[in-house]
C-alpha cells in the first residue's frame, strides 16, 4: 500500500468517527428539530427535568455541529486533495480549481459545500441580534448532515474504485 493509500486510509476511517457522532447526536435531535426562535425563548421558563433533557439534546447539537465541522474540514483540507492528487489531477493549484474539478467529476456540488461552509462559519460566530440567522443555519446543518454523510461515501467509493483499477493494472 502506498504512502498516500495509506493517508487516505486513515481520512477515511477518521471520517467514520465523525460520522458514527453526528448520527448518534441526530438521533437524540430528532424530536427537537427544528429549532425557532420561539421554542428556544420558552427554554428558561421549561420545568427542571424537561430542562435536563433539552440541555441535553443541545450538548448534542455541539456534538453534531462540532463533528459536522471536523468532517467538513477533513473533506475539504485534506481528502479533496489527497484523493484528486491520487486519481492524478495536479493539485497545487487554488481551492476553487479543486471544487471545480471534484464537480467536473461529478463527486460534488460546489454551490452546496459553499453553502455548507458558510452555514457553519454562520453558527461559529454568534452575533448578537442574529439569533433568527444562526437558528436558521442550524436547521441547514442539521438536515444537511445526511448530504455531508453521503459526499464521505462518495469519496470513499471513488478512492475504492481507483485503488481496484491500479490493483488490476499491477
Amino acid at each position: 500500500m502506498s504512502v498516500v493509500e495509506e493517508r487516505l486510509e486513515r481520512y477515511f476511517m477518521e471520517a467514520k468517527c465523525h460520522i458514527d457522532k453526528m448520527e448518534s447526536a441526530r438521533t437524540v435531535l430528532r424530536s427537537a428539530m427544528p429549532l425557532s426562535s420561539e421554542s428556544l425563548a420558552k427554554l428558561d421558563e421549561r420545568a427542571q427535568d424537561k430542562l435536563d433533557i433539552l440541555l441535553f439534546r443541545f450538548a448534542k447539537l455541539q456534538i453534531l455541529l462540532f463533528r459536522f465541522a471536523k468532517l467538513q474540514d477533513l473533506l475539504g483540507f485534506k481528502i479533496f486533495r489527497t484523493l484528486l492528487s491520487y486519481s492524478g489531477f495536479d493539485t497545487d493549484v487554488a481551492f476553487v480549481e479543486i471544487l471545480a474539478e471534484l464537480e467536473r467529476a461529478g463527486l460534488i456540488e460546489t454551490d452546496r459545500w459553499l453553502a455548507l461552509r458558510d452555514a457553519r462559519n454562520a453558527v461559529a460566530h454568534e452575533y448578537p441580534g442574529e439569533t433568527d440567522h444562526i437558528i436558521r443555519e442550524l436547521n441547514f446543518i442539521y438536515e444537511e448532515v445526511e448530504y455531508l454523510i453521503a459526499l464521505t461515501k462518495r469519496f470513499e467509493e471513488y478512492y475504492n474504485a481507483i485503488k481496484s483499477k491500479r490493483a488490476a493494472r499491477d
